[in-house]
This record gives structure tokens, C-alpha cells and sequence, in this order.
């Protein structure tokens, strides 16, 4: 890679960064304000809505989300009490537990989806055209599948079959 090439990436990375500062807290205000819940617990929502069975096991949601462990842990005993999600465990194996999506929560995510895809369009999409769109999602899809790669390969990495 050239130095030029180098800082193209650093650059590129910065931008990320930055638009990250600036777009997710206005997203998250729209959502928030709109359906009273936090764009956390709407992240969550979504990746188990998606998910086989509206089930994934915590370690694997917290690696979908942007919470750190410790936070997705918090995020979703509090998504429990409301009734939004269940937590179950593994009956194979005691370390392990699932968030499950609830009847409740799939409602939920299912009322707030257009907010949430309004303030997306309104705050980054509408920004970009269709050719940019299309090479963030795909640049940036490519980075993210190139991680997991390495992730899968490693011994004790994760496993695609989970």
C-alpha cells in the first residue's frame, strides 16, 4: 500500500468517526422521541427480530451491537423488565444465555421501523446518492466480513454455526 493510499485510509477513517459523532445522536433523538425508547434498545430489537428464531445467544448479540459486553448485559435485563425481550438459558450449558425477542418487542421494533429508516434517510442517505450509498455498504461490508474471517479462523474464534 502506498503512503498516499495510507492516508486515504486514515482519512476515511476519521470520516467514519466523525459522521458517527454527529449522525447517531440525532437518529437516536428521532427514535427516542418518537417511541420512547433508546436507540440501544431499538439496535436490539432489530438484531433479534433478524436473528433465527428471534433468539441469539448474549455473547453473539453483544458482538452485533454497539454495546459493550458489560452493557449489552444491562441493556437487556432492563429490555426484560419491560417485557420487550426474555432471557433464557442454555439448558446444555449453564454459562450461556439467550436474549429472546417477545411478542411485545417484535410489536415494538415493527412500530418504530419506519421512524427509525426516516431518520436514516433524513439524517445520512439523503446526503449521498445512490453510487456512495452502494460504496459505503459495500467498502465497508467488505472490512467487516474480512474480521469476521479472521475471527472464525482463529482457534477459539467464533464459528459460523455458532
Amino acid at each position: 500500500m502506498s503512503e498516499g493510499e495510507k492516508r486515504l485510509g486514515a482519512d476515511a477513517w476519521g470520516e467514519i468517526l466523525r459522521t458517527y459523532a454527529v449522525v447517531v445522536p440525532r437518529v437516536a433523538a428521532v427514535v427516542e422521541r418518537a417511541s420512547g425508547l433508546p436507540l440501544s434498545w431499538y439496535d436490539v430489537l432489530l438484531e433479534l427480530r433478524a436473528a433465527p428464531g428471534r433468539r441469539l445467544r448474549m455473547q453473539d448479540l453483544g458482538e452485533r451491537v454497539v454495546l459493550s459486553r458489560t452493557r449489552v448485559s444491562r441493556v437487556v435485563d432492563d429490555m426484560a423488565r419491560a417485557g420487550l425481550v426474555a432471557k433464557e438459558p442454555d439448558p446444555h450449558d449453564r454459562r450461556v444465555s439467550y436474549a429472546v425477542l417477545t411478542p411485545e418487542g417484535a410489536n415494538r421494533q415493527r412500530r418504530v421501523a419506519p421512524t427509525y429508516l426516516a431518520a436514516i434517510e433524513a439524517e445520512f442517505g439523503r446526503h449521498l446518492t445512490g453510487e456512495q450509498l452502494r460504496a459505503i455498504r459495500d467498502g465497508l461490508g467488505h472490512v467487516r466480513e474480512a474480521h469476521d474471517s479472521s475471527r472464525r479462523a482463529q482457534p477459539g474464534g467464533r464459528h459460523p454455526s455458532g
